[in-house]
């Protein structure tokens, strides 16, 4: 799965997100890539992701509640990387 790391819109950041969390989710990459495309994506484009401490309401609209848990605990909740 190609990720872009710096998107235009908040819209294209939301579509992406979508693919990655649903490429996992339907067994298509595993955990390590799907913790590391996200923390890619966010270190690259925080502004776009979070207003305030919370998503966008573009990103809210477009993800939806179950996908932004789990990249909120991605971001958020500091899950690293398994060696």
């Amino acid at each position: 799965m190609q990720v872009k790391l710096f998107y235009k819109t908040q819209r294209e950041l939301a579509v992406s997100l979508n693919g990655i969390v649903d490429a996992y989710w339907n067994n298509e990459i595993n955990e390590d890539t799907l913790i590391q495309n996200v923390q890619d994506v966010y270190i690259n484009n925080p502004s776009k992701m979070l207003k305030e401490e919370d998503f966008t309401k573009v990103l809210q609209q477009q993800c939806g509640k179950r996908r932004l848990e789990v990249i909120d605990r991605i971001i958020k909740g500091g899950v690293e990387i398994r060696s």
